[in-house]
């Protein structure tokens, strides 16, 4: 890994705007995640800057500036198209609630500013105009090595915020790097602080660890110091779950989660299991959602994710393997949805595979799905090719409940039928049906 910052791709407008600083007399740098990413050769979204000037200075110096964090001394500097946020060098006071601290005063020295970080590799800055590197804590050693270490003493830097063991834990799957010794052991110390963490800042850490190419690495490390019973208690219990030889239902749900692809699918995988055990208390994959359901509400999970993983949880168990006719797979689609019936085939493939099932069945499924759909079959009643006023005029204007009644009973002919879903077909039906709730 290069230990020299690759100037080249750094936007010019970064150059830019540290620059207008500089001129100003004062010093910039781009600090933090940006540089710890430019020395490991991924792309960096967020430009973060840092500089000698106060808030008010920095703001003297731009056009177009967003005071977006004035109080602790961040503005948004608005500059050819781009928007880059911009703090002035701060030294913080005590976390009295271990999420914030109770007093940020300003400060001259980048080093005193780096202090103050979580890990070393992110407490790296880089002055682009003189083309120097600060690196106090040897960040640039710790990247080359793998090693995940806190800044300065661990315990003071996770007392102070909560939220910083379960970045580590991220860290470790998203920058497939490993705990050091001591900053590992100081976790469980920083546990009653972690609990008075915001749930939507939980949330935010989990959907980013699932952006990893192994999220398994992170949700490991917060079973095994303590994190993920004091944040999702159901979904630990399944470590006590043995399902073969040194094998637990934990396991098994990180490696299914591993294999799926995209967040929603990520979380669905890894809560699937949840309750396992409970099977007497109804279909597992409804056991499990109705555990999960009012966690993902307390963890500020939105209206579609909370819906899209539900689903996705109760409908993945597609029962043994076995060879499915036309009228049971137009049955699924009609029962799964059919726009979800691929994400809930993929959720059931991944499962298995994790278990070293055989999955060819249900890529063979997922094939017809693909192919049924190219011409879909009626699988609601908004498909079928009579209507409720067709109803209604067949039951002389009366219908009530009844109407309801007749229209399931044709959709089921259809599923069964699907060629006889015409008026012609389907009119003579509805009258006898009509019939026979006037008789």
């Amino acid at each position: 890994m290069p230990t020299e910052v690759p100037i080249d791709r750094i936007p010019r407008e970064v150059f830019e705007v540290c620059d207008v600083l500089r001129q100003r007399g004062h010093r910039a740098w781009i600090v933090g995640g940006c540089v710890r990413d430019l020395l490991r050769g991924l792309e960096v979204a967020d430009w973060d800057l840092c500089t000698s000037a106060k808030p008010e200075q920095t703001k003297a110096c731009f056009k177009k500036v967003i005071p977006t964090g004035i109080a602790h001394g961040t503005v948004t500097v608005l500059w050819k198209g781009h928007a880059f946020e911009v703090t002035t060098l701060r030294g913080e006071g005590a976390y009295t609630d271990g999420r914030r601290p109770d007093e940020v005063f300003f400060v001259d020295d980048i080093r005193e500013d780096l202090a103050r970080r979580d890990f070393t590799v992110n407490a790296i800055a880089y002055d682009p105009v003189l083309a120097r590197v600060e690196d106090p804590f040897e960040g640039r050693v710790d990247l080359d090595a793998g090693i995940l270490r806190a800044v300065g003493v661990p315990a003071e830097r996770f007392a102070e915020d909560g939220l910083r063991i379960l970045r580590g834990a991220r860290f470790v799957a998203t920058l497939e790097m490993e705990l050091h010794p001591a900053t590992r052991d100081a976790f469980a110390g920083a546990l009653d602080v972690y609990a008075k963490v915001s749930h939507e800042r939980i949330r935010e850490e989990w959907l980013k660890a699932f952006k990893a190419r192994r999220p398994s690495r992170a949700f490991a490390v917060m079973q095994q110091t303590g994190i993920l019973a004091r944040t999702c208690a159901p979904l630990n219990a399944l470590t006590e779950i043995a399902i073969g030889p040194g094998r637990t239902a934990f396991d098994h749900a990180l490696a299914a989660m591993d294999l799926a692809k995209g967040p929603v699918p990520r979380l669905a995988a890894l809560l699937h299991g949840v309750g396992r055990g409970r099977a007497a208390e109804g279909h597992a994959g409804d056991v499990a959602a109705d555990l999960i359901e009012p966690w993902l509400r307390d963890y500020r999970f939105s209206n579609d994710e909370r819906r899209d993983v539900l689903h996705l949880v109760r409908h993945h168990d597609l029962g043994a393997p076995r060879t499915w006719d036309d009228v049971e797979l137009r049955r699924f689609l009609q029962r799964v949805d059919a726009s979800k019936a691929e994400a809930v085939l993929a959720t059931a493939r991944v499962v298995r595979l994790a278990a070293d099932e055989d999955v060819a069945w249900i890529d063979d499924l997922t094939a017809r799905v693909r192919a049924v759909l190219v011409s879909p079959p009626p699988l609601r009643i908004g498909d079928l090719a009579v209507d409720g006023k067709d109803v209604l005029a067949a039951l002389g204007g009366q219908g009530g409940r009844a109407v309801g009644r007749i229209l399931e009973s044709l959709l089921e002919h259809v599923i069964v039928h699907p060629e006889d879903n015409t008026r012609a077909s389907l009119e003579p039906r509805l009258k006898a049906l009509a019939a026979e709730v006037s008789a």
